[in-house]
Formats: structure tokens, C-alpha cells, sequence
């Protein structure tokens, strides 16, 4: 510890520690409480606002995967389940492994590149395309055509298919960012405005792979992706991360520029804007790109590792219900200590003070509530790893739960929370995919909140936190998000808010000792009491019919 922190940042952080372990003990041994229906638990905000400092402080080392600050944040969140008296929910470990592969492009030691009619195609990477490999292989050898499919889009309750029964083995498909486009005639067309799953780049790689394809390049625009190409740059360069045995990808999935597309295509005798007309029709067939290849060889840097989901338990009253359960969960995971491209200015901490040291500790106010008083449900705090690099956490845990899916409730996220002040609202975007929504808006009514306005989620923030992989394995889910209309001050506390948008990610998420936590207990209450009112109905909510999500669910009531 001495080798990173002063001696009286030691004793600072040392002393917080304390103060909130001690606090958290001494709650642990009070006599749990029954529920009681008049009486709710209530999420505090001192034990919040102390695991949030010391979380996001620099002794954390910004919380990154495969790194010490992230076992550090592992220990911690095990010490503190234990203390607060939540019990082990794998056997008598309250860790789930999480087994991952790193995996990082070396393109100065390969030879991989694009040629047309046999001659190489000047082009650089980074700066016109990135890639990397989706099957944790450090050298794989390519020579195989290209295959414009589209969107890359097999959607049978749309009527689409950009494959149409083509041979795609052996192939690398060239591929649009995002999904059709809405029409007059079809304006609910894949969502409409908001953005499906099937517009995820995640998407289109794990559909290639069904369909047996060696490689993916998505084309760019700023329009389509969303973000300019130095996200793609920065993104694409760095290492990334995947589950060990997971077959989420294929051989080399990558990005390519709108300027190197065009002249491809130009180069094959195709006219990319055309092609681009054609692919917003359900008519779309397949289109060979002639003389076209991507050959050479592809090195990587693979390593292994093994993160931690941290799990606890607050056991149901009920001696039917306790067998049902419903996950409160937030990943623990940041970007962690990065080099820096300046010249002897060394590394950088992202201490994700907000992304998501609020999150994790804001569950951690929520256990020490729900612990001193259950529910008739089972009650899970989920503690994920590896969120940034994928949901790779929550990915793991639903491969493997450590609770049967059938008998999971629901699944309630949080993620970058409230740290402005109180507001007369709460967001309840993906909610509305089943009886969520309903139980949702009668805990908003309960106090005195109003659902936030429904925008179109144009960016498919739906399919990018954690609660997706339970989503994706048929457990009702969604994150509780912040509301947006503030009672104090609300023009510059919105201005406070959007402000964030330049820190995310950044170096400058870092803890203020002056925040207003208010409106982060408010949202992490409403979460909680949401939980609650699920653990105490008499039947788990249901999916809404036609919802892409749904699946047979086994569920009882009570008489």
C-alpha cells in the first residue's frame, strides 16, 4: 500500500475504512426484522457516500480488470457482504469466478491486409481500419473473398434476412453499422426510432458466427456508428476481453473507414452507395465483392485471467417464496490505471467514481437495508466484473447462476447514478417490456415520483448494461435510471447532469465531497422498494407478449 499512497492518504482512507466497516458490523448484528408492509426498509445515505469516496479514491486504482485495483475492490466487497451479514451464495464463497481472455492485436508483427486483383491496398492500421481476433488465437491465417451481406440482419419475426440461404462459410462479410431504417409504410420497422438489438456490432458478430463466416468488417460512418472513427481507433486498439470457451465471435472481427469501403467497393466494379439503397429492402440478397480478399496473417497477444462476480444473500420469509429471488445488481469495474501517450506523464487512474463506484456503492447502502429486514422473497446482491469489457460479468453469472433463472423474479441494475439532487421522477426505460412497468409506476406512485418521458432509445442503451444478459436468458430486467426533472435549482442541476457527459469515461470521474447525494439515495430507494414490491407479490411479473425476450416461465402464487 505504501508503494502508492502517501501515509496520511493511508490514514485517511484507512480511517473511512473503518468507520464504514464498523458501521456495517454493527448493523449486521442487529435481529433481522420481519416485513412488514407499513414499514420499509430505508437505504441510507452515510454507508453510500463512505464506500463511494474510498471506492473511487486512487487506493482503488480505478477498479480495472486484470488489475490490482480490481482484486482490491473483490476483497472489500467480500468483506463487506460478509459484515453486513449476507450469506455466501456459492456454497460458502460469496466469489463467482469469471474466467476471461485477453486479447490484443499486434498489427506491427502481421501481415493481415485487403488486396484487389492481387495487388495490396495501401492502407494503414488505426488510421483506416482496426481488427482483432474473436477466438482468443494468437496466429491465424486468412485468404478468403469478401461477401457484402447488408446489415448483416437475420430476423425472422421481421420478414428479413441479409443472408437468403448463402454460403458464408470460409468468407469474410463486409457489413452496414446499425439496422434498416424505418419507412411511411413500416414505421414500427424494427423499432422505429429506437435501436434494436439486431443494430448491435455484438449482434452482427455472433450471427456471422451462426452462419460460419471467418470474419467481420463493419464500415463506419459518424452517422451510423453514432461516434466518429477515433472511438473506433481507440476502442479497436486496445486489448479485449472475452469469455474463456464462449464462441461469441469469429476468427477476425473488425472496423473499416467509409474511404476505404468506397474504394473496395469501387476497386470490386461496386458502387457502395447503391448497394447501401438496397440493403433498406427486405429483397436484399447477398453481393460478392470480385477480386476482392483479405489474406496474410494476424498476431495477437492472449493472455487468461480469472475476475470475480461477488454475491450475497438475503434469505425470503416465505417457506414457499424463499425459493424465488429477486437479483439487485451494478458492475464493480472500471477502466483502472492506463499509460498515457505524453511523455513522462506515466499512467492514469480511472477511478469511475460515478461509472460505477456508485453503482457498487449503492448497493452496498441497499444490503445493509434489505438485510435487517427481508422479504418473502429470496433477495440477491450481484456485485459483476467486467462490465466495460462486454458485460462479461453478468454474461458469466447467467451462463452459470448460482440461482435457477426459472425461479429469478426479476433483475434490477444500476448503473451511473444520480449524484446531482433530488428528482421528481424516475427513469424507467425498458420496464415497459413487461409487468415490470406496472409494478414500477405503483412503487413511483408510492413516492410520489412520475415515470420520466419515453425517449426513443436511438443508441439501444437497452442491449449495454448488465441486466441485457439476464434479458437475453428470459429473466424480466432492466436498470433503474436517474430522473431528469430536479426540484432544486432544476436548470443548472440539469446542466450539472449533462455535464457528465465529458467526464464519462475519462480521467475526471472522480468523488466530490460536495455532491448532493440525495437523488442517489432517492434512486437507490426506489430500486430497493421496487425489489421489494416484487419479492412480495404473488406471482413473478411476466414478459409482455411479442417481446423478442420472452420465454415460458415457470411461475406460482399464492393462495
Amino acid at each position: 500500500m505504501s508503494k502508492f499512497i502517501t501515509t496520511l492518504q493511508a490514514a485517511r482512507y484507512g480511517s473511512l475504512f473503518c468507520l464504514s466497516l464498523c458501521s456495517l458490523t454493527a448493523q449486521a448484528q442487529q435481529a433481522p426484522q420481519s416485513f412488514s408492509s407499513q414499514q420499509l426498509p430505508q437505504v441510507q445515505e452515510a454507508p453510500l457516500r463512505a464506500h463511494l469516496a474510498l471506492l473511487s479514491s486512487d487506493l482503488f486504482e480505478g477498479r480495472g480488470t486484470g488489475q490490482r485495483g480490481g482484486d482490491l475492490t473483490v476483497a472489500y466487497l467480500e468483506a463487506q457482504a460478509q459484515a453486513l451479514g449476507l450469506l455466501p451464495a456459492n456454497g460458502q464463497s460469496y466469489r463467482q469466478p469469471v474466467r476471461i481472455s485477453g486479447v490484443k492485436a499486434l498489427p506491427a508483427k502481421s501481415t493481415v491486409h485487403l488486396e484487389l486483383a492481387g495487388k495490396i491496398l495501401p492502407m494503414q492500421f488505426a488510421d483506416d481500419w482496426v481488427w482483432w481476433t474473436g477466438n482468443a488465437q494468437t496466429q491465424q491465417s486468412f485468404d478468403h473473398e469478401l461477401l457484402f451481406v447488408g446489415y448483416g440482419i437475420s430476423a425472422p419475426e421481421e420478414q428479413w434476412d441479409d443472408y437468403k440461404g448463402v454460403d458464408c462459410r470460409g468468407k469474410i462479410l463486409v457489413m452496414l453499422v446499425n439496422e434498416p431504417r424505418p419507412t411511411e409504410a413500416e414505421p414500427k420497422r424494427f423499432g422505429g426510432a429506437a435501436l434494436t438489438y439486431y443494430g448491435r456490432w455484438n449482434y452482427k458478430f455472433e450471427e456471422a458466427r451462426r452462419h460460419g463466416a471467418a470474419g467481420v468488417l463493419l464500415i463506419h460512418t459518424d452517422a451510423s456508428a453514432s461516434y466518429g472513427w477515433s472511438v473506433v481507433k481507440n476502442g479497436g486498439s486496445a486489448e479485449h476481453f472475452q469469455l474463456q470457451g464462449a464462441d461469441s465471435g469469429v476468427g477476425l472481427q473488425g472496423w473499416i473507414t467509409d474511404a476505404l469501403a468506397q474504394q473496395v467497393f469501387a476497386g470490386a466494379g461496386l458502387k457502395l452507395d447503391k448497394l447501401r439503397e438496397a440493403a433498406e429492402k427486405n429483397d436484399f440478397r447477398p453481393v460478392r465483392l470480385p477480386s476482392a480478399r483479405l489474406k496474410g496473417e494476424a498476431r495477437s497477444a492472449l493472455r487468461q485471467l480469472e475476475q470475480y462476480n461477488v454475491v450475497g444473500i438475503v434469505p425470503g420469509t416465505d417457506p414457499r417464496l424463499k425459493q424465488e429471488l429477486v437479483i439487485y445488481s451494478a458492475h464493480w469495474d472500471h477502466l483502472g490505471k492506463q499509460e498515457t501517450k505524453q511523455e513522462g506523464s506515466g499512467e492514469v487512474i480511472y477511478n469511475g467514481a460515478i461509472d460505477n463506484g456508485s453503482g457498487t456503492a449503492g448497493l452496498l447502502a441497499m444490503a445493509k437495508a434489505a438485510v435487517a429486514q427481508p422479504a418473502r422473497r429470496s433477495q440477491m446482491f450481484l456485485w459483476v466484473a467486467a462490465e466495460e469489457q462486454g458485460l462479461l460479468g453478468s454474461a458469466a453469472y447467467a451462463a452459470q447462476p448460482l440461482w435457477p433463472l426459472r425461479k429469478t423474479a426479476a433483475a434490477l441494475n444500476i448503473d451511473v447514478m444520480n449524484f446531482v439532487g433530488v428528482t421528481r421522477d424516475m427513469g424507467l426505460t425498458g420496464s415497459e417490456r413487461s409487468e415490470l412497468q406496472q409494478h414500477a409506476l405503483k412503487v413511483a406512485r408510492d413516492m410520489q415520483l412520475q415515470a420520466s418521458p419515453e425517449t426513443p432509445d436511438t443508441a439501444g442503451g437497452y442491449f449495454r448494461s448488465d441486466h441485457f444478459s439476464f434479458a437475453k436468458a428470459g429473466v424480466p430486467a432492466f436498470s433503474v435510471s436517474r430522473g431528469r426533472d430536479f426540484i432544486h435549482h432544476p436548470q443548472e442541476s440539469a446542466e450539472k447532469a449533462r455535464a457528465y457527459g465529458k467526464r464519462y469515461h475519462q480521467s475526471t470521474d472522480k468523488y466530490d465531497p460536495d455532491w448532493d447525494l440525495s437523488g442517489m439515495v432517492q434512486q437507490a430507494q426506489f430500486t430497493l422498494q421496487l425489489g421489494y414490491e416484487i419479492a412480495n407479490s404473488p406471482k413473478m411479473p411476466a414478459w409482455k407478449a411479442g417481446d423478442p425476450f420472452a420465454q415460458p416461465r415457470q411461475t406460482e402464487t399464492t393462495p
